[in-house]
């Protein structure tokens, strides 16, 4: 087996990238799910288990698991803390190529912990000379790792790539007729349910016609619904419950604002790409990892300081009040995913860049190994370390700047 990724089990976010690996390595390509899907995940509408060709359970066949990756010529892992499975790669000095969302979801003041640093290095930071790689899932992974000193030059952009579909993209943006909200999530508080409903409360207190869907349930589901009651938002708001994957496409279809209010605890969001995709004007927060890499303030969605909530309000007033405003970056929005952010191209530029390092040795590998370019933007490209605090100030004054355009 030439690649295999490990991870805690395969998902919808992961599928369209791991299709291409399979079909770019001619079926050379392994997924190795370590643990069984949660009954929670299983009511949100995942599937128990996938049937792909290349899907492997390390707790069905563990000794052949096993082989595999220490056979493997790249092994990728990430959605799991369990190090074992790559101890004697590591130790070999075999290639493996990390992916990973942020260290530090709920503050970088927790990387001065002696036990915590000690752990980053055993698993990361003795490593820096190693072929190990990180793709950073998320805009502030290489911040968290910078920290600990780890992988120095050899982080690169990295993301979830839920389906992308082909869109005629005039039709699609035509049957948008409505003012229609959308927000998608566990109801739970770092993705803050609350802040959709302040939304239409100020959209309705503004006398704008709109309709927002909330797709979800968690444990705040009796306060946000309670919230909706309080406001008098029964006829704006509706509450689908949990959906499985195509139903909250049909609704993203159907939407031309979608509301992204997670904080910095959402390590990505691929809810993201597929509002995107569907050709939604989102307006998200700049903490969520996904919106610094796949969002331009203006261009294909609006940016909001975290904390601010004012300012989600009017970027989302601003797009209700413009509809073509909001119809060209619905448009542009489409174009970010199908043009760089989805699991394709993803999977070709990951390929290329293992040729050229040498570690996929393959027939085609020396022939492509001169022709490969390092992308200058997407996935597999340089992931920067931002600073966190300057980063917010960026955000600060993109919004001052649109605010005074506006006027």
């Amino acid at each position: 087996m030439k690649f295999v990724m490990v991870s805690n089990y395969l998902n919808h976010h992961q599928i369209p990238f791991c299709n291409a690996m399979y079909r770019l390595l001619d079926g050379e390509f392994a997924f190795i799910q370590t643990e069984k899907v949660s009954e929670e995940r299983i009511r949100m509408g995942w599937k128990e288990k996938n049937e792909q060709p290349y899907l492997k359970c390390y707790y069905e066949e563990p000794e052949l698991c096993r082989r595999w990756i220490e056979e493997a010529e790249v092994v990728m892992l990430g959605g799991t803390d369990e190090e074992s499975y790559i101890q004697g790669r590591l130790k070999a000095g075999k290639p493996v190529i990390r992916y990973s969302e942020r260290l530090y979801k709920t503050g970088q003041w927790k990387a001065v912990s002696p036990r915590g640093l000690k752990k980053k290095y055993q698993d990361h930071t003795r490593y820096r000379k190693a072929p190990v790689y990180l793709l950073c899932a998320g805009a502030y992974v290489p911040s968290d790792f910078h920290i600990v000193r780890a992988y120095p030059g050899k982080m690169l952009k990295w993301g979830y790539f839920p389906e992308t579909r082909q869109y005629d993209v005039d039709r699609l943006m035509e049957q948008k007729t409505e003012v229609r909200l959308l927000w998608a999530a566990r109801m739970i508080d770092w993705k803050h349910p609350e802040l959709p409903v302040k939304t239409a409360k100020y959209l309705k207190e503004k006398g704008y016609s709109f309709h927002l869907d909330m797709i979800g349930g968690g444990e705040l589901e009796k306060e946000t619904k309670a919230l909706v009651e309080q406001y008098g938002l029964q006829e704006e708001v509706s509450f689908p419950g949990y959906c499985p994957p195509e139903k909250v496409r049909e609704l993203m279809e159907k939407a031309s604002i979608y509301l992204a209010t997670s904080d910095r605890q959402e390590g990505w969001g691929a809810v993201v790409n597929e509002a995107m995709n569907s050709g939604c004007a989102v307006v998200g927060d700049h903490m969520m990892g996904a919106v610094p890499y796949l969002i331009r303030h203006g261009g294909n969605g609006f940016i909001y300081p975290d904390g601010q909530e004012q300012r989600l309000f009017e970027l989302t007033e601003e797009l209700v009040r413009n509809p073509e405003l909001c119809k060209r970056m619905g448009t542009e929005a489409i174009r970010t995913i199908t043009g760089e952010w989805n699991g394709e191209n993803a999977a070709e530029r990951l390929v290329a860049f293992c040729r050229q390092k040498g570690f996929l040795k393959d027939a085609e590998a020396k022939e492509k190994e001169c022709r490969y370019q390092e992308p200058v933007s997407g996935p597999c490209s340089i992931a920067p370390v931002i600073s966190e605090r300057k980063w917010k100030k960026d955000v600060e004054r993109m919004n001052q700047a649109w605010q005074k355009q506006s006027l």
